[in-house]
């Protein structure tokens, strides 16, 4: 599986909302970007307690879902570039039903891995001027993935996508997204239970899956 790479988009801490601040305005880059453990050179992040780290040092939106977005919200003017919701990566031809937990990728000349899908945040209703993107992310489960970085690399706009390993082919990103934040635990408790085998699930969604058990 090979897929073209629309844009990489990097952003800077800026104020947001009054006395708080964000870098969920991204915007393509120029050229090469330098992949390091933490993400992009360049790229910020205001609280890295939620946003950033090994695990989520990467953000994939597909741009997609764009068009759905654009029927939701046709006043909106964001969705006419990339980089609406923060994204890092922007590509078209792969989906949360598709790509998995665990997938390994060569994003352009680095080596990334699937580590879990966005959980979304009230950042995004208020960059969205107000309206309930957080409940509708959920429930479409429109959620983009992170990546941890196994391999520092480089990577540009028109660079590949290639999917290099696939060790865990049934547990797609909107199962995972749906068990864990969708509310699918309430139904599928055989489900929530077997995710333990998918060694690669980020420390915060087995933290959050052993919660939803009950241990």
């Amino acid at each position: 599986m090979t897929t073209p790479i629309l844009s990489i988009n990097c952003g800077k801490v800026a104020p947001f909302r009054g006395s708080d601040s964000s870098a969920i305005g991204k915007w393509p880059v120029e050229g090469h970007v330098h992949v390091e453990r933490l993400g992009l050179a360049g790229d910020e992040q205001a609280d890295r307690s939620v946003h950033g780290g090994p695990d989520k040092a990467i953000h994939h939106y597909p741009h997609d879902h764009y068009a759905w977005w654009a029927q939701e919200l046709p006043e909106c003017t964001l969705l006419s570039s990339v980089g609406a919701f923060g994204e890092n990566v922007s590509t078209e031809g792969l989906a949360e039903d598709v790509v998995c937990i665990g997938d390994t990728f060569r994003l352009g000349t680095a080596l990334v891995e699937v580590s879990q899908g966005r959980q979304p945040c009230w950042k995004l209703d208020h960059r969205f001027d107000g309206a309930p993107m957080m409940k509708r992310m959920i429930s479409s489960r429109r959620s983009g993935w992170y990546y941890r970085v196994l391999e520092e690399g480089s990577v540009g706009a028109q660079d590949a996508l290639v999917l290099v390993d696939r060790p865990f082919p049934d547990w797609s990103v909107a199962r995972v997204f749906g068990l864990l934040v969708a509310g699918g635990h309430k139904r599928d408790r055989a489900g929530l239970e077997a995710l333990y085998r998918v060694k690669p699930l980020s420390e915060a969604w087995k933290k959050r899956r052993a919660a939803l058990l009950g241990n």
